[in-house]
């Protein structure tokens, strides 16, 4: 039963010491693939490198609404460069989209997450979008460029119409520790009711901890709990879910391809 980890930062300081041991336990434990998906210019090489080591590691190239105020003015010229040279590896645009949360800087988010829309469909290469307090700002963009691979809403956490259009677009939905939480009625519930090919599995290690592990280093491994939490929430057998979700991650990153 082979898992993928459609969205995980192993290139993180956080998995400095024990990167090598994690990934051998992950693989013992049938998570075989990682997609690491860059968040800006200074992280770039990195994530290229760990690919080019781990073979079942692929990547995704972008700037991460979070840090767009720390990137070179020239940062799309140099990404555009980059993925250009289509380094073994890359299958994505990203991690890119918008942020509304109060306390960052909204200047510049949209330019750049429209300008890496753009690069995605140029190069036929899907998404990875980040989408905070910006679902239907996000779904606006996406409707006007109708980008043609589609791609991911990463952590996915909005409602049951939102996710629906999403999909309508192209757009798997990522899901991850935020179905683990009670408390997340709206998710569960949008989770439960879309069909289980509109739907990747993640962690976001080492960030969004799985419920009882708040405050804790997330890693690839709780992929298995979210798994049994969504596979609970379809009232389907566990086997079936992750079979489904496999050969959905393999079919939108065009793995093998």
């Amino acid at each position: 039963m082979p898992l993928f980890d459609s969205h995980c930062h192993l290139d993180a300081p956080e998995f400095d010491a024990d990167r090598t041991g994690l990934l051998a336990e992950c693989r013992l434990r049938g998570i075989t693939g990682f997609m690491v998906p860059a968040i800006g210019a200074d992280n770039w090489q990195r994530v290229m490198a760990l690919s080019a080591r781990e073979p079942d590691i692929c990547f995704a190239l972008g700037v991460h609404p979070c840090f767009v105020a720390q990137q070179p003015t020239d940062v799309m010229a140099r990404l555009t460069t980059l993925v250009q040279q289509r380094p073994s590896g890359l299958v994505a645009i990203g991690e890119c989209g918008l942020d509304g949360r109060s306390h960052l800087p909204q200047a510049g988010q949209q330019q750049l997450f429209e300008a890496q829309v753009r690069l995605a469909m140029t190069l036929d290469l899907p998404l990875i979008v980040h989408s905070v307090r910006a679902n239907d700002t996000v779904l606006k963009l996406l409707r006007r460029h109708r980008p043609g691979r589609g791609g991911v809403i990463h952590a996915f956490s909005g409602s049951l119409h939102q996710a629906e259009r999403f999909w309508e677009l192209g757009f798997r939905l990522g899901i991850g520790g935020t179905i683990t939480y009670e408390r997340a009625n709206k998710t569960r519930e949008a989770v439960a009711a879309m069909p289980l090919e509109a739907l990747l599995l993640e962690t976001d290690s080492p960030d969004m901890p799985i419920c009882g592990h708040q405050g804790m280093r997330n890693t690839p491994l709780s992929l298995l709990r979210v798994l049994d939490e969504l596979a609970a929430l379809k009232r389907l057998p566990v086997s079936h879910v992750a079979a489904v979700l496999y050969e959905s991650t393999q079919d939108i990153f065009h793995l093998g391809k």
